[in-house]
Parts: structure tokens; sequence; C-alpha cells
């Protein structure tokens, strides 16, 4: 009996583990906020009483989190999952604008389909936006050794020039003063579930379908195994016969489809419109979301719902207590600093050390 009792605790801490860190970053960012307020004269228990409130005090609130949750979920996959090739993929916002324009051009150029057609096609036209944004500086990487980290930047800057060119000439909305595509067709649209204020679009079942899809990719797949052995030592896995071009390629081709996603389905279930604005910070959230869950498919559900809770309840938090909703961003930045600096977490709360368990930040062909 009391090995079996010893067999269950060891199964328990194996699972609670890896979060133990990340809930504690998350702990040490909230009280190092609370300082910050108290010392520009806040008060921090309004501040974060407005927060949750804003988040989650009625139906409409949470389906509003729940709804910003989602591109923060394909968004953090993303970023993860490119981690988990040893590459550092900067370019997630860029990717998502080439998603989101693609969709949007789908959704309102062609006329008189049938929404078992026009939806899904919209749908896979900014998952291939996005994979095409991203497979260049794969390929970039694979051929020419440039460094990910500064063409998925350089690729944000033509993404958002090239889409405000678009959005701007061809493709505005004729008439309207501010630079948006027209609206999508009807049957293009995310159809939404739900009740009332609770009423939510496909979006959300098809992110936590995606993120488990990916952990399958990763875990269960031969893709998977090449993925995570390049990203730990790509020498031994072309040693080994991978084709490490091949899987680098991939890998940001992947990468950018997931990113192109989080556009969609604000396109497609929220917005119904391409409009540059209002899609910005998604993509540079979805690299703390990802090192937050520590480049975990399933834990970046967790982290975007944190994220997108926050989001959501910044403006109450606003008006409840008076404080800049800018704070929100600087809890972020505190949570990002904490789980990077994994090994300060560790001596605050005199926690042992995991071999192998700590968060790697550098980019190129040893991050992962």
């Amino acid at each position: 009996m009391e090995e079996k009792s010893t067999f269950r605790t060891d199964q328990i801490m194996a699972i609670i583990q890896p979060f133990i860190v990340p809930v504690l970053a998350i702990f040490t960012s909230v009280i190092v906020g609370s300082i910050f307020l108290l010392a520009y004269g806040f008060n921090p228990i309004d501040a974060y009483s407005g927060l949750l409130d804003g988040a989650f005090g009625s139906n409409r609130r949470i389906a509003k989190t729940i709804l910003n949750t989602i591109p923060y979920i394909f968004g953090g996959l993303a970023v993860a999952f490119a981690f988990k090739g040893g590459l550092f993929n900067i370019g997630a916002q860029g990717q998502l604008f080439m998603g989101a324009i693609s969709a949007a051009y789908v959704g309102f150029v062609f006329e008189g389909l049938p929404f078992i057609i026009h939806m899904p096609l919209a749908v896979l036209a900014g998952a291939l936006g996005g994979a095409f944004w991203g497979a260049i500086p794969g390929f970039l990487k694979a051929y020419t050794g440039a460094h990910e980290v500064i063409t998925t930047i350089m690729f944000n800057y033509i993404a958002l020039s090239f889409v405000g060119y678009l959005v701007s000439g061809p493709l505005k909305l004729e008439g309207s003063v501010i630079a948006k595509t027209p609206e999508i067709a009807d049957a293009a649209k995310l159809p939404f579930f739900g009740t009332g204020e609770l009423g939510l679009h496909y979006g959300i079942p098809l992110a936590i379908l995606v993120a488990f899809i990916i952990y399958w990719l990763i875990w269960k797949t031969p893709f998977g195994f090449e993925l995570r052995t390049v990203g730990l030592n790509p020498s031994a896995a072309s040693y080994s016969g991978i084709s490490v071009k091949r899987v680098t390629i991939f890998t940001m081709a992947i990468s950018g489809l997931l990113a192109g996603l989080a556009g969609t389905v604000d396109t497609l279930g929220l917005i119904h419109h391409f409009e540059p604005s209002f899609n910005l910070g998604y993509g540079f959230d979805s690299i703390t979301i990802a090192l937050l869950a520590k480049n975990h498919p399933l834990g970046v559900i967790l982290t975007s719902f944190l994220f997108g809770a926050m989001s959501a309840g910044s403006t109450r938090m606003q008006r409840a207590s008076g404080v800049p909703s800018e704070i929100i961003q600087v809890v972020q930045a505190l949570i990002l600093m904490f789980v990077a600096a994994e090994q300060l977490i560790r001596i605050m709360y005199r926690l042992r050390s995991q071999e192998g368990e700590g968060l790697q930040l550098s980019s190129g062909w040893g991050a992962g």
C-alpha cells in the first residue's frame, strides 16, 4: 500500500512539476505589479478586482475573455512549435497579418458560394497565407544560414507595409475613411454557438482541436521526433539521416500556418473584415504565452486564457480604479522576465533545479 501511495504521489508531482515555476512567476509578477501600483498611488486590490470583474464579471465579459483567448492560442502554438524545432519565430505578427488579409480577401471576393465551401476555403486561405510567410524565413535559414530572428523581424515590417498598401489601395472598402477591406460574405463567417451574452464562434473548439493536433504531431509522429531532434542537436540529427533543411522549412511553414490562423479566426469570426489596427500585438504577446507555457501545446491553452482575461479586463480595471490599462503590459513584461529568469524564481522560493528543465531562450539551432 505504501508503495502504491508513493507511486501516486510521484505521478502527481510529475504532472504539477512543469507548472510550478510558471505559476510562481505569475504570482511574483502580480506582487511586483502591486508595488508599482502603490508607488504611483493606486490601490492594488481595487485594480486587480476591477481586472477580474472586467474579465469574469458577467456572461458577456466571460465571452469576451474567451474570444480574446482564441487568437492567443494559435499565436502561442506558432511560437511554441518553432521553439521545439530550435527556431525562434519572432515573425508571428507578420504571419498573422498575411493570414488575416488572405482570409478576408477570399471572404469578400467570392460571392454566391455556399457556406460549406466558402467558410472552409477562407480558413484554408488564411492558413496558407501564414504558412507561405513563415516558410520564406525557413528557406533562408536552411539554404543561406540567415538567422531566423533577423529575417522574421524584417518580414514583420514587410507584411505590415504590404497589407497597409492593400487596405489603403486596391482592397480598401470604397467610401471608408479608414483603411480596411469590405466585409466578408455571410457564407464565409465562422458561425456562433451559445445563447445570449455567452455567444461564441467556432474558433474556440477549432483552437483547442489544433492544440491537441500539434501535441500529437510533436510527440506521437515521426516528423515530431525529427523536429525535436533537430531542435536539440541539428548535427546529430543530420548524422542520423534526418534532413535538417527539410525539417527547418516545414517547421517554419507550420509555425506560420498557426500564426495565420490567429488572424483568420478574428477576421472570419469577430470583425468580419481586415483592419490592421485590430490585430496589432497578438503576434508579440504570443512569444510570452509560449514561454510561459514552456512550449507545451496544451499549456498554451491555459496561458492564452490568462492573457485573454488580462486583455478583456484591462478596460474595466482602468474605469474602476483609475489605473492606466498599460499596467497590464507591465504585468505581462514582468511575467516574461520571471519566466525567463527561471533560476531567480527557484532561488526566491527555494526550489530545486531540475536537470534539463531550464528554459532555453537562445535562438537559432540550440533553442527549444
